[in-house]
């Protein structure tokens, strides 16, 4: 069992390093990728670890369903906070 676990963490955090070398590879490479390409790749990117993070290294995907909404209603109250700042500026 415990060999499983150590699999996964260990694939976990291999694919956590590719996806930290994909903003290299978009940012570095101009001749292969728009800068909104590149920004795209990379934000889809972070998105991806962040998820991989969060649930595993966090155990969020093994704790009760409840707790996965509250954490997704806080993400989302802290968008709707960021938002409204933006228009507040101007």
């Amino acid at each position: 069992m415990a060999s499983d676990s150590v699999k996964l963490y260990t694939a976990i955090y291999v694919a956590l390093l590719v996806l930290a070398f994909s903003k290299f590879v978009f940012f570095e490479f101009p001749e292969y990728f728009t800068y909104g390409q590149a920004f795209a790749g990379t934000m889809v990117a972070a998105a991806i670890k962040s998820v991989l993070i969060v649930g595993y290294f966090q155990h969020l995907r093994w704790e009760n369903k409840s707790l996965t909404y509250l954490m997704l209603l806080a993400l989302g109250l802290a968008m709707l906070l960021m938002a409204a700042a933006t228009y507040s500026i101007t």
